[in-house]
């Protein structure tokens, strides 16, 4: 077995301090995060898209 097997996949950031941030940071930070979000979900539909693409042509053929 490889150690590196028994390592976490990922380690988790711990989250930012908002109470150093002053209110335009916080809002760019919020822009910041919607994006992530938005980058994310599409990542989710393309990987939704893949998945059906795979199952209908595994039910065609099986």
């Amino acid at each position: 077995m490889d150690l590196d097997d028994l390592e976490p996949k990922s380690k988790k950031t711990p989250p930012k301090n908002l109470q150093l941030m002053d209110i335009a940071e916080l809002e760019e930070y919020i822009e910041g995060l919607q994006a992530e979000i938005e980058r994310a979900r599409a990542m989710i539909q393309s990987k939704k898209a893949v998945r059906a693409g795979a199952d209908a042509l595994f039910k065609k053929s099986g």
